[in-house]
C-alpha cells in the first residue's frame, strides 16, 4: 500500500511541525533569528560605508585608543563609589 499526500497537505503538516519546533525551542529561534539581524545590519553597514570617503588607520586607532582609556576610567571611577 503507498501512501500518498497532496502538496497542501504537506505544506500544512509542515507549517504545523515549524510552529511546534518553534514553540519548543523558543530561545534558539530567538538566538537564530537575532543573529540573522544583526548579520543584516552588519552587511547594511558595510554597504552604507561604502558610499562614504575611508578614514585613515591613525584615527581609527586613536579612536580606540580614547574609547579604551574611557573604559579604563568609567571602570576606575566605578570602583571608588
Amino acid at each position: 500500500m503507498e501512501l500518498t499526500i497532496s502538496d497542501e497537505k504537506t505544506k500544512e503538516l509542515l507549517t504545523e511541525v515549524l510552529v511546534e519546533i518553534m514553540q519548543q525551542k523558543r530561545e534558539v529561534f530567538q538566538e537564530i533569528f537575532l543573529e540573522a539581524l544583526e548579520e543584516v545590519g552588519l552587511a547594511n553597514a558595510i554597504v552604507e560605508g561604502r558610499k562614504d570617503e575611508f578614514i585613515g588607520e591613525d584615527v581609527i586607532m586613536i579612536g580606540l585608543s580614547l574609547n579604551e582609556k574611557k573604559i579604563m576610567f568609567d571602570d576606575a571611577e566605578a570602583r571608588t563609589k
